[in-house]
């Protein structure tokens, strides 16, 4: 039976299946795999730099586009007259321009005599003027912040001949002195007596408001000899309006007896025909003396 032992040492080489086992724990480095997909960990720091996006979604250099709003440089002067092609009109105003009118259904384009103002905000302090009016002489729009003193910008288109020249001046009380202002793009032309100009302006800062000003128009003579100006003579007379206002109710203080006054007004008959009697009843008084002498020199 010793050879059954042999069988049994035999089945003992067996062991090599144990090393099997072994190789099996080789398997080991399958763990590594694990390990190495453990190195996955980087691509969470994927999520880390995405959370460094955060700089991307602040808005806040947005707000700086702020300074795109605010009030635009002041308007190089340039005082050169162009043809006025598109006439001065009372379309938009309430809604799109403010407008001051004497009288206060005047509309520049009709015929018949009447004073017209127009006002409209471009940026800031800076604005588009219409201007329309009938003189033998210039037309005139002053801007006087409340509580002036004098020296109010006033902008001024003449009938130069039959051609618009545009002044610059502060006014002052009833006297007007030229001046330099930021004044650009002066579009103008006269019709007989009808003086239409348009303009960009910029206009003094009231500090208190945006654009706070009592408005007038006023008319006066022109010498085209020597470029003299004559004394104002008001038209339309406003309280302290706001420019960027377009749909505010603007009134004329300038009252009409003020404006018959401005266009010459002819004397009253009752005066005249008084004045006529009392001269009439002197001559009749006059001529009995005269015939009372006679008649005693005859004597």
């Amino acid at each position: 039976m010793a050879p059954q032992a042999t069988t049994a040492a035999s089945n003992a080489t067996m062991a090599p299946q144990a090393t099997t086992a072994a190789s099996n724990a080789t398997m080991a480095p399958q763990a590594t795999t694990a390990a190495s997909n453990a190195t996955m960990a980087p691509q969470a720091t994927t999520a880390a730099s995405n959370a460094t996006m955060a700089p991307q979604v602040t808005m806040a250099p947005n707000a700086t586009m702020a300074p795109a709003t605010t009030t635009a440089p002041p308007l190089t002067p340039n005082t050169t007259v162009t043809v006025l092609q598109d006439p001065v009109t009372n379309t938009g105003c309430g809604t799109q321009q403010l407008c001051a009118a004497q009288p206060s259904d005047c509309n520049p384009n009709a015929t018949g005599s009447c004073f017209f103002l127009a006002a409209r905000q471009t940026s800031g302090q800076n604005f588009e003027f219409g201007l329309s009016g009938e003189s033998d002489g210039y037309l005139a729009c002053t801007l006087t912040p409340s509580g002036s003193t004098g020296n109010d910008t006033t902008y001024i288109c003449a009938n130069d001949n039959g051609t618009v020249v545009f002044i610059s001046a502060f006014r002052n009380g009833n006297t007007l002195t030229r001046t330099k202002l930021n004044v650009n793009n002066v579009k103008g032309s006269v019709n007989n007596r009808t003086i239409q100009c348009t303009f960009a302006a910029t206009v003094p800062d009231t500090s208190r408001r945006a654009a706070g000003f009592s408005l007038s128009v006023s008319t006066g003579s022109f010498n085209s000899t020597n470029g003299a100006l004559g004394t104002p003579n008001d038209q339309i007379r406003t309280g302290v309006v706001d420019l960027t206002n377009a749909n505010q109710t603007v009134t004329n203080n300038v009252t009409s007896t003020s404006s018959t006054n401005a266009t010459t007004a002819a004397p009253t008959p009752v005066a005249t025909t008084g004045n006529a009697n009392t001269l009439q009843q002197s001559i009749s008084q006059a001529m009995l003396i005269i015939l009372g002498v006679l008649s005693l020199a005859m004597l």
